[in-house]
């Protein structure tokens, strides 16, 4: 047990001789001053009890989704969590299995996440899905990497209009030093017409958002059609409870679909961990990134679930991987397939229905409100753009203290889109949180 007991005074000192630095703030030397983490002031020891008590107390004065009316998406969503995910996510056994590497003495673990990917082929129409990837934006950047290496001499990938910016920036990120070129189309009247016009014999890929990050749908079956005549792939990033009215990536012909798994169960956690859906068609299967789990049966016949297609460089041969996705977020694929089994088809339907609805009520009531406008360009499911009359800033600040969190501030990404907001209404909003929303809005 020495080896979990905090280290002594003489220990530290000892250490630090061996290393030639006088005390604990000389390893940070090399830091400089005005960015370096200031002294923490912390008060004096307590008791367990008093301990609990203000950790309590300092708990409950946290902004709770539960205690608030929330219009806030742009790629978190306030959806309801069914009860029982968070007991069965919290198990032990799924605790402390986390990843599975030892496969074959996790059973549980790998029938889960086969599971899961089960249920995101039905969901999305997709032939094969993979164990996760970390969250929707590192899912798209790997669709990314796949295309190209699909594509093989072809390392242009189009970024079309209304992908979300954070999106966009974790890909430039993570592929920044490769040798893929994402091109895009800046412009404000650039249309997703306009970003097919990009695909040529140098593209590998054409990357889709529908719902785009403005909430704007998008009929993507012409758009297979003319990206696939060019000999490049359809990558198409959609959001999971959409699926449950419109049409899936499969029904439109895409080679790779990837979205933010986080609506599925999983709640918005303050930021984190979330969930990285990603699927392709079976004959991309070998360039596919991170776990794929497959059912087998042993020498006595009994069925068992072991990794599949894990290729070796992703772990060993780094320099030559395709990517170097080596875990899975295992806890959040179990609770999206908890969700996914306990809706149903019907019951997914039925929550996209509420969203769709809801949404679409929220958006009459403002347009009707002096100084604010709706754009109605083209169908929406659950977000929809608001011009505002006022800085949205000055808006979201005003409806915070009435215990609503406001929209999206567009002017933060896009300078062009100052005074809009990218409001989200889901199946948690009822029709008076709606309607004091509105009443507010009008107010100011």
């Amino acid at each position: 047990m020495s080896h979990y007991i905090a280290l002594t005074a003489d220990e530290r000192e000892q250490m630090l001789a061996t290393i030639g630095v006088a005390d604990v703030a000389g390893l940070f030397a090399s830091v400089p001053a005005e960015v370096r983490f200031p002294p923490l002031r912390l008060p004096e020891p307590m008791s367990e009890i008093a301990l609990r008590r203000a950790l309590g107390q300092r708990a409950g004065r946290n902004a709770s989704a539960d205690r608030l009316s929330v219009f806030l998406g742009a790629g978190a969503y306030h959806h309801f969590v069914p009860s029982a995910i968070d007991q069965i996510v919290r198990r032990g056994e799924f605790y402390t299995a986390y990843t599975p590497y030892q496969p074959e003495v996790s059973q549980g673990t790998l029938q889960a996440i086969f599971e899961y990917q089960s249920l995101i082929c039905a969901l999305t129409g997709m032939d094969v899905a993979n164990a996760s990837h970390y969250d929707g934006g590192t899912a798209l950047a790997e669709a990314a990497v796949m295309a190209v290496a699909v594509a093989r001499r072809r390392q242009r990938v189009i970024v079309a209009p209304g992908i979300n910016p954070q999106y966009r920036a974790v890909m430039q990120t993570l592929l920044q030093g490769t040798s893929i070129e994402l091109v895009s189309d800046d412009r404000p009247s650039a249309s997703l017409d306009d970003a097919v016009a990009l695909v040529d014999d140098r593209t590998a890929a054409l990357i889709v958002q529908s719902p785009d990050f403005y909430g704007r749908m998008h009929d993507l079956r012409s758009v297979a059609t003319r990206v696939h005549a060019a000999g490049a792939l359809l990558v198409q990033h959609f959001d999971p409870i959409a699926l449950g009215l419109f049409q899936t990536p499969g029904e439109i012909g895409a080679d790779i679909a990837t979205a933010e798994g986080q609506p599925l169960g999983v709640g918005l956690n303050f930021g984190g961990p979330y969930l990285g859906v990603f699927c392709c068609n079976r004959k991309y299967v070998h360039k596919i990134a991170g776990r794929l789990v497959g059912l087998t049966n042993d020498v006595d016949g009994r069925e068992g679930y072991v990794l599949t297609l894990r290729a070796r460089e992703q772990d060993i041969r780094r320099e030559r991987a395709t990517s170097n996705i080596c875990t899975n977020q295992g806890l959040m694929a179990l609770a999206a397939a908890v969700y996914l089994s306990l809706l149903g088809r019907n019951g997914l339907r039925r929550v996209a229905e509420l969203c769709y609805h809801r949404a679409h009520y929220a958006a009459a009531q403002i347009a009707g409100l002096p100084g604010y406008t709706v754009d109605q360009s083209a169908p929406f499911f659950k977000e929809f753009v608001v011009g505002c009359p006022r800085p949205v800033a000055d808006i979201n600040a005003a409806l915070l203290e009435r215990g609503i969190v406001g929209g999206y501030d567009l002017g933060a990404d896009d300078p062009r889109r100052e005074r809009q907001m990218l409001l989200c209404v889901t199946e948690m909003n009822d029709r008076a949180e709606i309607d004091a929303l509105v009443a507010t809005l009008g107010a100011l």
